[in-house]
């Protein structure tokens, strides 16, 4: 079993305030505490090649965990196929008042409310220039600022700034603490945002892939739409889902009534239902990350199954530690080979076939 130091402080940060025992996590990782962890290499079964990019594993950390590219390297050590930093604006943003983040254990679930709180265009550029010519796929993930005249503008003048550090970009308007952020998944607002976003992309030396990372909360004709825009567009991929603003009916407890997204266990049927809707929809012809509510290998793998060419997490590491992402990848295996399938790529959509 691989030595795990970061499990071992788990009942320590759960005394914690939320927010305060990541800010705690993030300092460990910046001491250099993941150099005590040595993660098995990835077997070749498990490497995945989509978007122009070969990535070791399809198991990758979401946005909102390194809000501000402080520490994908750290990240990437413990074993994830790759990370996504951000969501990032233009601008630094305080985010929503605090308390903002709930934990519910019963659930394995958070409810937050952030806000998209993040120090900005200019500090993530000056973290993602420092990493220049290191290996690993590191995504950048991209916001609005909440007081913005032009949030379409202020999407392009991020992949402008950061798109040239970014192995891929992420368009995330599906964040449901801004007001008004999701309205951007309309038909009409989408096609005119792509445009804008991949117009400034074509300006880029490196042209990473543009993805789109969507609310589950769509129904429906929603999805249509969604489905029918970026395929008539220049989007590499889709992530699916955010947080959800529903299923409060699988909640309990003191924190059960906090406005925000949920994220965690609760989200996994509806955010795996919408995905394979979603892969219904583009006829399996757009790469999908899959993402909520994954805290084992079964999660990943039905998400893959469902569709999904990767998959992301971040709410389980709260509850299991980042020890969770060698035994999700473990659990893959044995499931490929229980399935019969030799390589990942195999069993992506197998459930339609």
């Amino acid at each position: 079993m691989t030595f795990d130091p970061f499990r071992l402080g788990l009942p320590f940060l759960r005394l914690l305030e939320p927010e305060t025992a990541h800010h705690m996590t993030l300092l460990a990782l910046k001491s250099g505490l993941t150099g005590l962890v040595r993660p098995a290499p990835d077997d070749p079964a498990l490497g995945v090649e989509v978007f122009g990019l070969d990535f070791p594993n399809p198991v990758g950390l979401s946005a909102g965990f390194d809000k501000n590219a402080e520490v994908p390297d750290a990240m990437l050590a413990l074993g994830f196929g790759f990370v996504e930093v951000g969501s990032i604006t233009p601008r630094p943003q305080p985010g929503n008042p605090r308390p903002r983040i709930f934990r519910l254990p019963q659930e394995q679930a958070v409810i937050n409310r952030l806000g998209f709180n993040n120090e900005g265009h200019d500090a993530a550029l000056g973290r993602l220039k420092g990493r220049a010519g290191r290996s690993g796929i590191v995504g950048v993930n991209l916001g609005a600022n909440k007081e913005s005249a032009d949030r379409q503008a202020d999407y392009a003048q991020g992949v402008a700034a950061l798109g040239p550090h970014a192995a891929y970009i992420t368009v995330n308007i599906s964040s449901p603490n801004t007001p008004g952020l999701r309205a951007l998944q309309g038909r009409q607002e989408l096609a005119g945002l792509i445009a804008d976003v991949d117009g400034a992309r074509q300006r880029l030396p490196n042209k990473p892939p543009l993805l789109l990372k969507i609310a589950p909360d769509l129904i429906g004709e929603e999805l249509d739409d969604i489905a029918q825009v970026v395929m008539d567009s220049a989007i590499d991929g889709l992530i699916v889902s955010n947080t959800t603003i529903a299923e409060r009916d699988k909640i309990s407890g003191p924190h059960a009534g906090e406005t925000g997204g949920l994220s965690g266990r609760p989200l996994f049927h509806l955010s795996t239902e919408v995905l394979r809707q979603v892969y219904r929809l583009t006829g399996g012809k757009l790469p999908l990350i899959g993402v909520g509510g994954i805290a084992s290998g079964a999660e990943a793998y039905a998400k893959i199954r469902a569709g999904a060419s990767l998959v992301q997490l971040y709410t389980a590491l709260i509850y299991d530690g980042p020890g969770l992402v060698a035994r999700i990848k473990t659990d893959l295996l044995d499931r490929l080979r229980d399935d019969g399938f030799n390589h990942i790529a195999e069993a992506v959509g197998a459930d339609h076939k």
